[in-house]
């Protein structure tokens, strides 16, 4: 009876569906196919060819990236891929087959910044990974309190605090597609998209993409033009806040928020908002925003559905738009704006629902379904410009729908528009204040 490793090596040394009858197996060395790659004979190669270790697959993973193929094929060896960080390249497509998964080496990535695959300054990438995952380690990471369960609890580990391992990294990047991956358990992001040498990642195309179990955020976009992500899942994101699915929040003036959409995507679960747009730090100078998010549905475990907040007075001006999208299930708001200028980057709401959101009564603040929040005055002195353009809300609480609240000041609420239609037992109502100017948001009673 023949063993079982010869059956493995027979079966390994078959073709691969889709490999061509004579080509090289994708799953054994081959210094020869290897030799070829880097003369450059050949233009597609497997990152096996250069050796696969089960205990540190790093130096064939990166080699082959490094080698000038213009397409790499990852493939499954029925072991995970267990690797320190990896440099990504140029002009390349990199695949990782049906079931890969890429674990992160246990022991490693002791740099704060330390991720799996970072693409600094890159242009013309592909990495494509449908039923692929990438897996951090991070619990390991985890030093300090963590929010977990409804409560803070304190985490005892070995790694210096840090909250950027991202599971992808790009940086000051063009021309990038992200296809397919699931990404885990990051020490950070399951994404990151940020700017480098240029200032800004351009370009990018996500989709497809489940994040999940992330230490900071699903996804974080730092700096980007031309970001599409698309049918995409972020969710379960818990460890440090902001904790939210998505958090868009540029560091630096110098930094661009430009045709930023998400499309078709879910956010679930996560102990953050499920959407956050943190403006803070760009000013008037920085240019227009404009940012879509369109038929996405939100739920969360702690926080606020949807939160846009400190779009400040020399904040920048642009757009900032909610599409028939769909918040339910909170424990926070289903929709929070806060410390937004009248006078800044407009937010409109468009066919937007919320259902069964505010649930939790010890929340902090008015606990309604829509809180508009004047918080800081510094931020700025008139409040508003806000749209709810044929929105709709169902609650079962005796409160009002919409509330406007000053921690400071007394300017009151300006150049809010709109309608929403409310079905709720005790009657529809808003807080807005007394003192309003250009105020014209109705609720309307809804009978279905």
């Amino acid at each position: 009876m023949r063993s079982c490793a010869f059956l493995c090596a027979l079966t390994a040394a078959l073709p691969a569906a889709g490999q061509a009858v004579g080509e090289p197996s994708l799953y054994l060395p081959n210094p020869q196919a290897v030799r070829e790659v880097l003369a450059g004979k050949r233009q597609v190669a497997s990152a096996a060819w250069w050796g696969f270790e089960e205990e540190d697959a790093t130096g064939a993973l990166q080699a082959a990236i490094l080698s000038g193929a213009r397409r790499v094929i990852v493939p499954n060896m029925r072991k995970d891929w267990v690797v320190r960080p990896i440099r990504l390249a140029s002009d390349q497509e990199l695949v990782l087959e049906d079931g890969v998964v890429i674990t992160a080496k246990r022991g490693e990535y002791r740099g704060k910044g330390d991720g799996v695959f970072t693409a600094q300054d890159v242009r013309n990438l592909t990495v494509r990974g449908y039923r692929a995952t990438v897996r951090m380690q991070k619990r390991d990471y985890i030093v300090g309190k963590v929010l977990l369960d409804f409560g803070w609890h304190r985490w005892f580990g070995q790694y210096e605090k840090a909250e950027w391992r991202m599971a992808v990294s790009l940086r000051g990047c063009e021309n990038v597609r992200i296809y397919g991956l699931t990404l885990r358990e990051s020490g950070g992001d399951g994404i990151y998209v940020a700017g480098g040498r240029v200032p800004y990642s351009r370009n990018i195309h996500i989709r497809d993409v489940v994040c999940d179990d992330n230490y900071r955020q699903g996804i974080s976009v730092i700096s980007a033009e031309d970001l599409l992500v698309e049918n995409s899942v972020f969710r379960n994101t818990w460890g440090t806040p902001p904790s939210s699915g998505v958090d868009i929040e540029p560091d630096s003036p110098q930094e661009r928020i430009r045709n930023v959409v998400f499309r078709n995507c879910r956010f679930e679960d996560n102990y953050g908002d499920g959407i956050e747009v943190f403006l803070g730090n760009l000013k008037a100078s920085s240019g227009e925003v404009s940012i879509l998010f369109e038929n996405c549905r939100v739920t969360s475990r702690w926080g606020t559905g949807i939160r846009v907040t400190k779009v400040s007075d020399d904040g920048p001006g642009g757009l900032i738009e909610f599409r028939n999208c769909t918040v339910e299930n909170t424990e926070g708001y289903g929709i929070k704006v806060q410390d937004k200028s009248a006078g800044g980057a407009r937010v409109r709401f468009v066919n937007c629902s919320l259902r069964n959101v505010a649930r939790n009564r010890n929340y902090r603040g008015a606990w309604t379904p829509v809180w508009l929040h004047l918080f800081r005055q510094s931020a700025t002195r008139r409040f508003g410009g806000v749209d709810f353009v044929d929105c709709a809300a169902e609650d079962d609480r005796d409160r009002p729908v919409v509330v406007f609240e000053q921690s400071e000041g007394d300017g009151g609420l300006s150049d809010v528009t709109g309608a929403i239609r409310v079905r709720n037992p005790y009657g529809v109502r808003t807080a807005l204040g007394e003192r309003q100017q250009g105020v014209s948001l109705r609720v309307i009673v809804s009978e279905q």
